[in-house]
C-alpha cells in the first residue's frame, strides 16, 4: 500500500467512526494543498477545491497568525508549537472539525458532520482519529 492509498483509507475509515460524519479530509496547511479527501454526499467541486485554502487561511492567515503570536508572548510562550490547534465552525447544516496534527503541525484533519450529530462525541472521535490518519502519512 502506498502512503496516499494509505492516506486516502485511514481518512475514508475516519468518516466510519465520527457520528454523522458526511465528509474528512487532511490538509497542508504550510502548502495550502489538499492531501487527502473522502465524502459520502456530493459535494460541489468547488467547495472541494477550495477547502484547502480557506484551511490554511484559518490556522496560519495573517489576522490569525497574529493573534497566535500575542497570545504566545503574552502567556511567556517561546516556543515554534502553534497556539491554535483546534477549530469548530457551526453553520446552518453541519459541525466542521478542524484539527491540527500533534505528530505534524502542518497539517490539519477536517471532519464535516450532520448538526443533528452530538457535538461532544463529533469533537472527541475526530480527536481519536488523527493518530490513524497522522501514522499514514
Amino acid at each position: 500500500m502506498t502512503t496516499t492509498s494509505a492516506l486516502d483509507a485511514a481518512v475514508a475509515q475516519s468518516i466510519g467512526t465520527i457520528p454523522e460524519c458526511m465528509a474528512a479530509g487532511y490538509i497542508d496547511v504550510g502548502s495550502g494543498f489538499l492531501l487527502s479527501i473522502k465524502t459520502v454526499d456530493s459535494h460541489p467541486r468547488e467547495v472541494i477545491d477550495l477547502v484547502a485554502a480557506a484551511t490554511s487561511d484559518l490556522f496560519q492567515g495573517a489576522n490569525v497568525s497574529t493573534v497566535e503570536a500575542i497570545w504566545k508572548r503574552s502567556r511567556g510562550v517561546d516556543s515554534t508549537r502553534h497556539y491554535f490547534q483546534e477549530f469548530i465552525v457551526n453553520s446552518d447544516n453541519a459541525i466542521h472539525v478542524f484539527i491540527r496534527g500533534k505528530k505534524y503541525q502542518d497539517y490539519v484533519g477536517v471532519f464535516v458532520c450532520r448538526n443533528t450529530a452530538n457535538i461532544g462525541m463529533v469533537l472527541a472521535k475526530s480527536r481519536m482519529a488523527m493518530p490513524t490518519i497522522e501514522s499514514a502519512v
